[in-house]
């Protein structure tokens, strides 16, 4: 296991996963968090008063360093990185883009790498968390990050030239439709629903509508056959048109061409 871990960049991913860890009584080492904004490390701070403001250097010196910039930042940052990483320190990317090759190559040939593709349910400890590892990663590092990424949800190990498509589908998926439930729950409190009667007739709805879709014995068409009425049906095309030019748009601009 880690005995520290060190986050570079304190923003929303940070919040998530700590809260996630703290939810889940997860008992944690010392944590460092670095940010070139001093702000996102005092907001991270007044919600986690166990982390600790670090320097760049501090941050990048733990035993699991968590690269959690956007990948434009990321980039430009790996090479101050390297100087600071242990011999046997593991480094998790939790950006897009950058590819494994490309990481290690970035970080002057430091191998100890895994890549994650965390998602915002995770911090109320049911995320979908692709991960993919470098082959210079031993496989107790592989297991300790595992452990330590559990309790946030589940952790599937993945190709690395997946993880941009986990990042359109299950990261930002959860963007495609929060809205829509909101909208649910609203119109079920303005139908005379009290508020806690909403949120559990729709939660306990979505469950297990996602239930029926994905389960094996039952097909899509079979599954949307199932309720004789559709009141959306003639949308419907036109939602699916929104969903593929968004959300293929999104896919084409994470897919590297290249690393």
């Amino acid at each position: 296991m880690f005995d520290s871990i060190g986050f570079v960049g304190s923003g929303r991913i940070a919040h998530i996963m700590l809260g996630g860890w703290e939810k889940m009584g997860v008992a944690l080492p010392a944590i460092y968090a670095y940010d070139q904004s001093v702000e996102a490390v005092d907001a991270l701070r007044r919600s986690h008063f166990e982390v600790k403001a670090a320097t760049l250097a501090e941050a990048s010196a733990c035993k699991l360093v968590f690269g959690a910039l956007h990948p434009p930042a990321m980039g430009e940052v790996l090479a101050d990185i390297a100087p600071n990483l242990a011999r046997d320190a593991l480094f998790c990317s939790l950006a897009p883009v950058l590819r494994l090759p490309a990481l290690q190559e970035k970080l002057g040939g430091f191998s100890r790498l895994a890549r994650l593709n965390p998602n915002a349910p995770s911090i109320v400890g049911v995320g979908y968390n692709p991960v993919s590892f470098s082959i210079g990663l031993p496989q107790d590092a592989r297991d300790s990050l595992l452990a330590l990424l559990k309790p946030l949800g589940a952790c599937p190990v993945v190709e690395d030239a997946m993880i941009e498509t986990y990042a359109a589908i299950s990261a930002m998926g959860p963007t495609y439709f929060w809205f829509q439930f909101d909208e649910l729950r609203r119109m079920a409190e303005s139908f005379g629903m009290s508020e806690p009667a909403a949120c559990k007739a729709i939660a306990g709805m979505l469950h297990g509508a996602v239930d029926t879709m994905f389960s094996n014995n039952l097909s899509a068409e079979r599954v949307m056959d199932l309720i004789p009425v559709r009141p959306m049906a003639a949308d419907e095309p036109v939602i699916c048109g929104i969903l593929q030019e968004r959300i293929g748009g999104i896919h084409a601009r994470l897919h590297p061409t290249i690393n």
